[in-house]
This record gives structure tokens, sequence and C-alpha cells, in this order.
């Protein structure tokens, strides 16, 4: 699978000399480094960088083959990796390894996109930047499907937690609006601990 994936991230030759080095001193044999994203698509969109282990190559990924050794692209994040550029300045105290991907908190919704996929680009693209107004967020903690549908379980954050008219951003809000763009969604459900209320837009 990974000869038909592709990407565009750049990784600076000084900072594949950095890589080189520091996986030399590994002295293990096969050893490259693995390049993904943790909660992609959203604001908590976090770029990370692991050793990979012979042991631990995934065939699904994306395998880039540097002069000195492998970089293996989570396959899942290479949408969220366009445009990405790995460099190392170097400086008096010895240099930083940057590692900037633009592209990293924009969801991606495709045509074979999974209903997570579809309620977290919802919830990052249009409830969350009109949340935010009130120093608040919402995330999708899980989507339960039984006899009943589907339903999408969500924590409140910041201003919304602990906040008075939370069920009313819930029910008209944030419910509608997931549900005209969802319609397989059955219904949305608060799992958040409203009794912290230390930051609560209203209390």
């Amino acid at each position: 699978m990974s000869e038909a994936l592709t990407s565009n991230i750049k990784i600076t030759e000084p900072a594949q000399e950095y890589l080189a080095d520091l996986l030399a001193k590994q002295e293990e044999e096969g050893i490259g480094v693995r390049i993904f994203v943790e909660h992609a698509g959203t604001p908590r969109a976090e770029c990370c960088m692991s050793y990979c282990h012979a042991d631990e190559i995934d065939d699904q990924d994306l395998h880039i083959d540097y002069a000195k050794f492998t970089a293996h692209i989570d396959a899942d994040s290479i949408p969220y990796l366009h445009d990405a550029v790995i460099d190392y300045n170097k400086d008096r105290f010895g240099g930083q390894l940057t590692f900037r991907a633009p592209n990293s908190k924009v969801p991606q919704v495709g045509e074979n996109a999974s209903i997570e996929e579809r309620i977290n680009y919802v919830l990052q693209s249009e409830i969350n930047p009109n949340l935010a107004s009130h120093g608040g967020s919402v995330d999708l903690l899980e989507v339960i499907e039984d006899e009943a549908g589907l339903t999408a379980v969500l924590k409140f954050g910041g201003g919304c937690q602990g906040c008075s008219a939370v069920d009313v951003t819930l029910r008209q809000g944030v419910e509608v609006q997931l549900k005209q763009q969802i319609p397989e969604l059955t219904q949305v459900v608060d799992d958040t601990d409203h009794s912290i209320s230390d930051h609560a837009y209203y209390k």
C-alpha cells in the first residue's frame, strides 16, 4: 500500500544530518524515524516524531529513504503533513529541530471519511470558532452505535464547562448543526463534568 501513498513533506539537509547522527548513536540496525500527527485536524493537533525500530515498521505507512535513514510517515497523517517542513537550525546553544505543518490543524474530510471525521470537521470548522468567542470549545469523545442508532458523545471545555447555558448551546446549537450536516446521527449527548465551573462563561 505504501507505494501508492505520496507526501510532499520536506526534511531539510541540516535536519537529515541531525537525525542521522541521532540515529547512529542508538547503534541499532534498521532504526529510523516515524512521523505522525496526534489529534490531527483539530486545534489540539501536535506533530510528533519518534524512533521507529525495525520490528515496529508498519507496511501501511509511507516509507521515504534518505541517504542515511528511512522516515516512516503514518498513513493517516499524510493529508495533515502536506507542505510540512522539518528543519534544523544551529545556534549558540547547539541547535533546534523545528517541525512546521500548516495543515495539521485543518480538518480533512474526503469521500470515504468516517462518521468521526465528519463530526470532527463540523465541530472544528464551524462550531468551535463560534464557541471560542465565549472562551469555550467542544470535542468528540466517541460515537456509539446501538439499536437506537448513532450517538455522538461530546465533551465541553473552557468557558462551556460548568456554564449554566450549556444545555441550550447543546440542544439548540451544536445538536441542530450536527444533525443538519450528518443526518444519520440519531442523538448528541454531553459527557462533561459540569460541577467544575471555574472558567464558565455563565455561572
